[in-house]
């Protein structure tokens, strides 16, 4: 167990002012805001990340002043939304015309040359189609059989935020939450991390779930089925086209074809991007607002602070998977009480943080803007928005034995992903 009583004392080497902190936290100084932010940010690397966040610092406080104004903000479908929609349908389109014309080389044949353009094509035409995503095989998958009551409260705060319940819950070792679809239906998932919903209290779960369905109430055009699957498409034009590194003097004329077709496929790119970019970060948005109405203001103020130390619960599960692993190999009995005891070391760990290392995380998100997240708004100003407003009651209200039996149904998922965590570590 880490230490957690250990405080520490000093004076600011800025202004002078006495620092009372806590050895397993940054010693930061609240009158001058020395050492606030003492993490280096990773500069942006990918095309589309550099666009991301440039386009989320633009539209980021044209959004906040949205959301305070007192006005109902709804979704929209506005133009940006079908243009987004029309770019993505004519990217597809390429994808078919491919396949058709890979079609009709092969019935043309011309000699055998045919034959060879067709299947070329429709190769491309495969690598390029949208695929059907499948359940996630890498943690365990609860259905309604399984999990009855947890199936229940999803019903409900689904019924709140005024959508459709999910087909299945996947449970993971990610510190996060999610929804997509699967299969050729579109079944509904919801894909919870354990070591995030283990540290939430009831309301704080109940405002996760409001959130994470609140996605599907709000219609975002980002997410969905045709543009999610365009995107992913022309990162892959784009990924392919990418000049060949060290060329040879056949290479080098390689590279020169490549240099319009990359260019055009890089133009549509950031065009979806730009498209999506305000709608996608407005519903983050709208799940707040949602969240809150369905587990209360509290619970999604809770929620967001919650988010706020991931940062720390990463360092702590990374920390006992380091330890389990050189502690050498167990049997399953033997790994059986460490899982147990690696859920109770979390929740007092988060239980533990103190006030100021909230605060001090709220200051470095301030500080930081987009540049941490650039498909989410920064979770200082999500809280900001959330605390603006009158607060609101739960519509969605915890019960014991409901509680109860959720954590009697998550037991067996709990302390497999409990053990993967051990074994596995976090992942990159």
């Amino acid at each position: 167990m880490p230490d957690i009583t250990r405080e520490t004392t000093q004076a600011c080497p800025v202004c002078g002012t006495e620092i009372r902190g806590n050895s397993r936290f940054a010693a930061w100084c609240a009158a001058c805001d020395w050492n606030v932010d003492p993490e280096e940010q990773r500069p942006d690397t990918g095309l589309l990340d550099r666009a991301e966040h440039a386009l989320a610092r633009r539209h980021g406080e044209q959004l906040v002043a949205e959301m305070l104004s007192g006005r109902e903000p709804r979704p929209r479908r506005d133009a940006s939304a079908v243009a987004a929609i029309a770019v993505a349908l004519a990217v597809h389109g390429v994808t078919v015309a491919l396949a058709v014309g890979g079609v009709w080389c092969v019935v043309a044949g011309w000699g055998g040359v045919g034959v060879v353009a067709g299947l070329v094509l429709l190769v491309l035409a495969w690598a390029l189609a949208p695929r059907v995503r499948r359940l996630p095989d890498d943690g365990p998958v609860l259905f309604r059989a399984d999990a009855p009551e947890l199936f229940a409260l999803v019903d409900e705060v689904a019924g709140a935020v005024g959508t459709r319940s999910v087909h299945a819950i996947a449970v993971d070792k990610s510190i996060n939450a999610s929804v997509s679809t699967y299969g050729m239906r579109g079944r509904r998932l919801l894909v919870l991390g354990m070591p995030l919903w283990e540290v939430l209290t009831p309301e704080e779960q109940i405002a996760l779930l409001g959130h994470e369905l609140a996605h599907y109430a709000n219609g975002d055009t980002r997410n969905g089925l045709v543009v999610s699957t365009a995107v992913r498409t022309l990162a892959l034009w784009h990924d392919t086209l990418r000049p060949l590194p060290h060329p040879s003097a056949m290479e080098v004329a390689v590279n020169a074809l490549y240099v319009v077709p990359r260019l055009l496929v890089r133009g549509v790119l950031l065009l979806l991007v730009r498209l999506t970019s305000q709608a996608g970060v407005r519903a983050e948005y709208l799940a707040d607002r949602l969240a809150a109405r369905t587990a209360s203001t509290q619970g999604a103020v809770g929620l967001m602070d919650r988010l706020l130390i991931t940062g720390s619960l990463d360092v702590l599960l990374r920390s006992e998977a380091n330890r389990a692993a050189l502690g050498g190999s167990r049997s399953a009995r033997e790994t059986a009480p460490q899982a147990d005891e690696l859920w109770r070391l979390l929740t007092a760990y988060a239980a533990s943080i103190p006030e100021h290392e909230y605060e001090r995380q709220r200051r470095a998100g301030a500080r930081r803007g987009h540049q941490v997240d650039a498909t989410h708004p920064p979770t200082h100003l999500r809280r900001a928005c959330l605390l603006a407003g009158e607060p609101v009651p739960a519509t969605v209200v915890p019960q014991a034995r409901r509680i109860e039996r959720i954590a009697s149904e998550l037991a067996a998922a709990r302390a497999q992903v409990a053990r993967r965590l051990l074994r596995d570590g976090l992942g990159d």
